[in-house]
């Protein structure tokens, strides 16, 4: 958490790897791989994904993951946000197809709904807001460990074959690309963790490249076979204020909702954070497996979303930063500077 992103000029909160994202899709729209390259780039991108989800299990500690069991309660309550209340408000949401959105953007509003939390920016804003910081690190830690099966599931369940296909073979997929290079990160952290810490700068750039390619993939997929064709100015409109309701919506419900549960200060901001926000990281890598041709509609709503809760959740971690706490001095010094990239 001490290392420290490059800080933008204070009229322009946009998070630096939101434009890395912006600028691929623009690359994917205007140079799209197609043919043999297409071929190439498919491949490399199954093998980012695998990569990826290797580096996650590998980083997690077992060790951190259990001693957060003793705080039981709050883990809970952020995973009932996160793969409760989250995909009913987004079934609720199916009220504005046709009408503000189209049938495709509805589907990814849903996948949206379904991801797990992110793991650094809730740890960030709930150190900037003076909230119980290890408990948003094991909140996050649980979240992710738990999307790998559960959103999977929730997308047989409420998504369907009209998701984007989701089939046995969706699920052969899954279990390759994603669970068992998890179980084989967990497996050989013992070996490689040391060399995870030590290169940890190095491998951020991986991460962060490997999610750039599945994004090119997806969207010169989609650039190839018309897609794009199928959404208008006003669309992206609608779905914006769709996704803005429904972040207003799950930061009020799991703050209110946790003071009413009895949880105090510090335990309602790591709630708030790690169980209003939805992991880009874990999600793009699963949308490319779960949807394939479709894959760049079905992450359109997420990395919107993503770029919203960044700018919302800075807002308001750096108002908590300036509530009085007897005895405490308060820790943040300027909320955009300590947003990290992803999750």
């Amino acid at each position: 958490m001490s290392r420290r992103t490059p800080q933008l000029p204070s009229w322009l909160p946009i998070d630096p790897y939101i434009l890395a994202l912006i600028s691929t899709v623009a690359l994917a729209a205007l140079l799209p791989a197609r043919g043999g390259a297409a071929d190439v780039a498919g491949g490399a991108s199954t093998a980012a994904v695998a990569l990826l989800f290797f580096l996650y299990g590998a980083r997690l500690s077992t060790r951190e993951a259990m001693d957060g069991l003793r705080h039981w309660r709050l883990h809970l309550t952020v995973l009932i946000c996160t793969f409760v209340a989250f995909p009913l408000l987004g079934l609720a949401a199916k009220v504005f197809v046709p009408f503000v959105l189209t049938p495709q953007l509805y589907n990814g509003l849903l996948f949206l709904c379904l991801v797990p939390s992110t793991i650094q920016s809730s740890i960030a804003f709930t150190s900037i807001a003076r909230g119980n910081v290890p408990a948003a690190i094991c909140a996050g830690s649980f979240s992710s460990l738990a999307g790998i099966v559960v959103t999977p599931v929730l997308a047989a369940l409420v998504l369907g074959s009209g998701g984007g296909g989701f089939s046995a073979d969706s699920l052969v997929k899954i279990v390759a690309q994603l669970l068992l290079p998890f179980v084989a990160g967990q497996l050989l952290r013992r070996w490689v963790g040391g060399f995870l810490v030590k290169h940890k700068k190095v491998l951020g750039y991986v991460d962060r490249g490997s999610i750039l390619l599945v994004v090119y993939t997806a969207f010169s997929e989609g650039m190839v076979q018309g897609i794009w064709g199928q959404v208008s100015f006003v669309r992206l409109l609608g779905l914006l204020g769709v996704e803005a309701v429904l972040l207003a919506a799950m930061l009020a419900l799991s703050w209110y909702g946790a003071k009413r549960l009895g949880f105090d200060r510090g335990d309602r901001i790591a709630i708030q954070f790690a169980g209003s926000k939805k992991s880009l990281a874990a999600g793009l890598p699963m949308a490319s497996v779960l949807f394939g041709a479709q894959a760049s509609l079905a992450v359109l709503p997420l990395m919107l979303f993503h770029q919203m809760q960044l700018m919302v959740c800075a807002v308001i971690a750096k108002r908590r930063s300036r509530d009085p706490l007897p005895g405490t001095e308060p820790e943040a010094e300027d909320a955009i500077s300590r947003i990290p990239a992803l999750r």
